[in-house]
Order: structure tokens, then C-alpha cells, then sequence
């Protein structure tokens, strides 16, 4: 089935949700106004329909190959990765002065997406190149900056992060890849890495591994990890490609999915290039603080892989509609003449709604998130800045923890709504279970998502950010007050809020007197939070509706929109009192089995 950017829905969140307008007045921001944004997306849309979206099927048929360390991409990726980069895609948030265009998070996200939902795996590639250049931006030297920059904005070379070695997973304190310093002020790097995405290929002239390493004298732990940057082939001066650098692959990994993203084993320090054992790298940012400057891309590329999951979700919903308006079969409970299309099934619509409402929660509640980036980066006033900030830095955990474990019920959905024909690959509802079921993994596990909401985001200033955001919510509470129609939509979202309310004060008072309980129920908390965020944002969506249906308009979208709030408040934020349970309640349960029972 082809797909179809969902360009109502993105419009009506970013006007109605995520402050474009706001953002457009915002220094910087100018570029960004209704006309410019609406022709953005067009102009996204077909690029994404007509030259990507068709690699999909084919790039998880027709994986990449390696040999002899060289890798060949998906038949048509390559020629695909050239229109992206030429029509300025990779560089559309970032600055002017390197030769991006410098335009405004909340209107490169949507972009982001609908690449991602075109094809995840050639998505990939120009997700972690965006990283790069923001380690490289951040903490780069005005000399890296001029180096690497410009060509991987251009396309000309892509970027990736080198974290993962094969005894260190997420634990990253056991990374043993070294380095060693030169009399030149460069280092020579000796390792192996693994599942390092797009790490080998041959979409671009060269490569810009961003690497974590160790030096001689640092110390163990994460607090001796230095990050330098490492290019497949060495810059000179005037900007032209030198020699060969000593990083080979090794191999490429067979996975579950997103199976046209090769994912590499990378080996530093073989001698296999042209400049002797050891590869050549810079160290970028201070020594032994590689780990704070990754987290940089890390933060980034965990808000982009929030993105796949809304992505991966948006096209296994078009799919399943799709099937469920073609597929006849059965007659209606209430009767009928004869077989009718499945859509007019009961549970088929209940779960399609599922589908649909979930991704469009978690797409509003992602884009608001990256509207307060942009006021958090943007605006003029410090304390806005900062309350911008810290509301970003709460909500990625959540942006890209909900979203990615809601792309798997999603998907899964799509497979049930398919019925057996969903468990065969020609019909492509498979695909999107493959290849959802790595984001709740890869850039961090949802429990690692969790863990960080739980210390870092909420106990560590005492609640302040979670209680200022649920005080927003009541604000929405108290807009439904006057609207009878919405009365059983503020009932329910209220009882969320108020379980939200709750769960953060247990994490909170718990978390010095038995902080194993809390982290017991850390992925619970985190999914609850993603629940009731959802909640507020279609409570929003559907008092937007309501004003405009009040002015007269006639659009057929706003009614669907309104119908779909209500479905997500009653069908789905009931889930969220079983979790408040689970949280306040089953920590005991979990640790109370003895390691050896297991």
C-alpha cells in the first residue's frame, strides 16, 4: 500500500498544539511562517511518497551486502540518499552559517517523521548524521565545526555514534577501546564496536564516526570515556579526501528488521587502511567527559527514535485501514445481506481507533515537546528559556519511551486487524511489527527510559518540573469545565491527572527510603506519563475542535478528530488507574522472589 504523509493531522498540531505560531515570532523563527511551513511539508511529502516510501518493501527484501569490508546499500537507496540531501532535508535545522537552513525544531519534526514512516531503515542514516553535527556543534572546535560540518550537512558524508562494544552494552563503563595520544595533538585508536548503524556503506564519500574511547591514564568507569571524532577517510586541509583510515568492517548484523539499515561490526587499529595500525581520530569536547558530550546525540537521536515509533505506528495504521476497508467477511452482528468489508466490525473499528488515536496522542505530545525546544533554544527571556528546557529534557524519556512500546501495540494491532493474511510477509503487516520491535531497544531500553524519568527527571528536583506540568493540565481541566458535550472526556482525563499526581509524589517520598520499589515500577510511571500526556493533548485537540465546529466550519477532519479524543480518553486513559496500582502497590511483588528461583 503506498503511503500517504498525514498532512491534516501535522498541520492541525502544530497550529493547534504546538505553538507554531509562537515559535514563528520567536528570534530565529521568522522563516517559519504558516506559508513557508505548509509548503515545507508539501514539498516533504511528495519527495517522501514518490522517491522513498517505494524503497520500504524493497530494502527489507533486498538487505544490504558486505564484502570485504565494503558495503552495498538496498538497490535505489543510494540514488534516494542523493535527492534527500540535494532537496537540503539533512540540513533543515541546522545553521545557516554551515549551510543548513536554520529553521525551527517543531518544523523539522513532522519531517522527520514522515521520513521515518516512509522508510525507517534509509531513515536511519540521516538521523544519526543530525546527531554528529550536534555533538560536533556543541562541543566540536571551530576547526572540527569547519572540517566536518558543511559536508555532512550537504550530504557528501554521513555521521554515527560508536558506543557499544561487545562486553559493553548499556553499561558503558566497561568499554575498553583506547587511545592512544600522537606528538601531532591526534590520537590513534584501537577497538571494536558493534551494531553501529550505517557505520559502513557507500551512499556517501565518507564517513564521520563519532567514537568513545579511553585513554591510557584515565580512569575506570564512565567518568574515563573521551569521545573523538573518527573519519572513514582523512580530511586535508583544503577540504579533499586523504588516505584511508585504519576503521574496517568486519561485518554486517542479520536482523528482525529495519533489515536495509546496515548495522556494522567496526574494528579500530587493524591496519587496514593507509596510515598504519591505529585509527586516526580528534579528540572532541575535554578528556574523560565523552560520556556528557554523547549525550548530546544521545538526547537527540532518543527524541528522533520517539519519532520512528509515531512513524512506524502512522504507516501500520494506514495499512491496516487499508485492509479492513478492501477485506470482506462476515455479516453484520446486527445482519445484513450478505458479507461486508471488516471495517464494520465492532472490535475491527475498536481496534483501528486504538491504532489511530494512539499514534496521534503520541505525535501531539512529541511535537509539543519540540516547540518548548525551540522556546527552550529561541526565546529572549532566560526564565522562559530555562522552564522551556527543563519541560523538553522531562519529556524525552517519555517521547521516546511510550512512543516506541505504543509502535509495538500498534503494529501488532495491524497484524490482528489483518487476521491470518497478517501473519504472511506479502501482505507487509509483518514488516512493521519487524521493525517496530527494535525502538523500544536500540538508544536506550525503555528501561533505561524509565530509569532516567524516575532519578533524573523527578526525584532529583523533588517533583518540581512533573508538578508544574500536571498544573498545566488542570489548566486544560479547567477549560472542559463549561463544555457539557466534553463533560465524560474532563471526567476522565481528571481521574488521570489525579493518578499522575499521585505516582509522582510515591516516586518522590520512596526514593531515598527504598528506591528498589520505585524502580520496580519505573516503566509503569513512564507509560502512565505517556498515557495521561496523550490525554491532555487530545483533551486539547478536541476543546480546538469544538471552537471550530462552534465558528461554523464545515471540514469533515474536526468532527473525526473530536470523535477520536473521546475514544482515546475512554478507551485508553482507563489504563491508566491499573498502572497507578502497579506502581503504588507491586513493587514489593517484583522483588520478593529470591534470583535463584528464577
Amino acid at each position: 500500500m503506498a503511503y500517504v504523509a498525514p498532512l491534516r493531522d501535522i498541520r492541525f498540531v502544530l497550529n493547534e498544539l504546538a505553538g507554531l505560531d509562537k515559535v514563528h515570532q520567536l528570534p530565529g523563527g521568522e522563516e517559519a511562517g504558516q506559508e513557508v511551513v505548509d509548503a515545507i511539508l508539501d514539498e516533504n511529502a511528495r519527495l517522501l511518497q514518490e522517491a522513498i516510501a517505494p524503497l520500504n518493501r524493497d530494502g527489507d527484501l533486498q538487505p544490504p551486502t558486505w564484502r570485504d569490508g565494503a558495503v552495498t546499500a538496498s538497490p535505489g537507496f543510494a540514488q534516494a540518499f542523493r535527492s534527500f540531501v540535494e532537496g537540503g532535508w539533512q540540513g533543515l535545522q541546522h545553521p545557516v552559517d554551515f549551510g543548513g537552513q536554520g529553521l525551527p525544531k517543531v518544523v523539522a519534526t513532522p519531517c522527520m517523521e514522515n521520513l521515518n514512516a516512509a522508510c525507517l531503515s534509509f531513515a536511519l542514516c540521516p538521523l544519526l548524521t543530525d546527531g554528529a553535527i550536534e555533538v560536533l556543534l556543541t562541543a566540536g572546535t571551530e576547526e572540527q565545526k569547519r572540517r566536518f560540518i558543511p559536508s555532512m550537512i550537504d550530504g557528501s558524508w554521513t555521521g554515527t555514534m560508536n558506543l557499544t562494544e561487545p562486553q559493553a552494552g548499556s553499561d558503558l563503563s566497561l568499554v575498553r577501546t583506547r587511545a592512544v595520544a600522537q606528538p601531532d595533538g591526534s590520537y590513534r585508536l584501537h577497538g571494536q564496536k558493534i551494531f553501529i548503524t550505517y557505520g559502513e556503506h557507500d551512499m556517501a564519500r565518507n564517513i564521520v564516526h563519532m567514537v568513545l574511547a579511553r585513554l591510557a591514564d584515565a580512569p575506570e568507569g564512565v567518568k574515563g570515556l573521551s569521545l573523538f571524532v573518527v573519519p572513514k577517510f582523512l580530511v586535508n586541509d583544503d577540504g579533499s579526501l586523504g588516505k584511508r583510515n585504519d576503521v574496517w568492517c568486519a561485518s554486517i548484523e542479520h536482523k528482525l528488521g529495519i533489515k536495509a539499515s546496515p548495522t556494522a561490526v567496526l574494528l579500530y587499529g587493524e591496519d587496514k587502511g593507509e596510515v598504519g595500525p591505529g585509527a586516526i581520530g580528534y579528540l572532541v569536547g575535554e578528556p574523560n567527559r565523552g560520556l556528557e558530550t554523547m549525550f548530546i546525540m544521545m538526547n537527540a537521536a532518543r527524541f528522533a527514535v520517539g519519532l520512528q515509533g509515531i512513524a512506524v505506528a502512522e504507516r501500520a495504521s494506514q495499512h491496516a485501514v487499508a485492509y479492513a476497508r478492501d477485506r470482506v467477511q462476515s455479516r453484520a452482528v446486527e445482519g445484513s445481506a450478505g458479507p461486508v468489508a471488516i471495517v464494520h466490525h465492532p472490535d475491527v473499528r475498536r481496534m483501528l481507533l486504538t491504532m489511530r488515536t494512539l499514534t496521534e496522542a503520541a505525535r501531539a505530545v512529541a511535537y509539543v515537546a519540540a516547540g518548548a525546544h525551540d522556546f527552550a533554544h529561541r526565546h529572549p527571556d532566560a526564565q522562559m528559556r530555562a522552564r522551556n528546557q527543563a519541560f523538553y529534557e522531562y519529556m524525552v524519556p517519555i517521547v521516546k519511551g511510550f512512543s516506541t512500546e505504543m509502535a509495538v501495540e500498534v503494529a501488532s494491532l495491524g497484524i490482528q486487524v489483518h487476521g491470518g493474511m497478517g501473519f504472511i510477509e506479502e501482505t507487509g503487516a509483518a514488516q512493521y511489527y519487524r521493525d517496530a520491535r527494535i525502538l523500544s531497544i536500540y538508544e536506550g531500553t525503555t528501561a533505561i527510559q524509565a530509569n532516567d524519568l524516575v532519578g533524573r527527571k523527578t526525584a532529583r528536583d523533588g517533583g518540581a518540573v512533573a508538578a508544574a506540568i500536571i498544573g498545566h493540565m488542570r489548566e486544560t481541566l479547567a477549560e472542559l469545565d463549561g463544555d457539557q458535550e466534553l463533560s465524560a472526556l474532563r471526567a476522565q482525563l481528571a481521574d488521570a491527572i489525579q493518578a499522575y499526581e499521585e505516582v509522582v509524589r510515591f516516586v518522590v517520598e520512596r526514593y531515598r527510603d527504598d528506591v528498589r520499589e520505585v524502580y520496580a515500577g519505573s516503566v509503569p510511571y513512564l507509560m502512565l506519563a505517556g498515557l495521561t500526556h496523550g490525554g491532555w493533548q487530545m483533551a486539547r485537540a478536541a476543546l480546538a475542535c469544538r471552537r471550530r465546529i462552534a465558528k461554523g466550519d464545515v471540514d469533515a477532519f474536526y468532527p473525526a478528530k473530536l470523535a477520536g479524543a473521546r475514544f482515546y480518553c475512554a478507551h485508553l486513559l482507563p489504563r491508566v488507574e491499573a498502572l497507578r496500582r502497579e506502581i503504588l502497590q507491586g513493587g514489593a511483588s517484583t522483588l520478593a522472589m529470591p534470583v535463584d528461583a528464577f
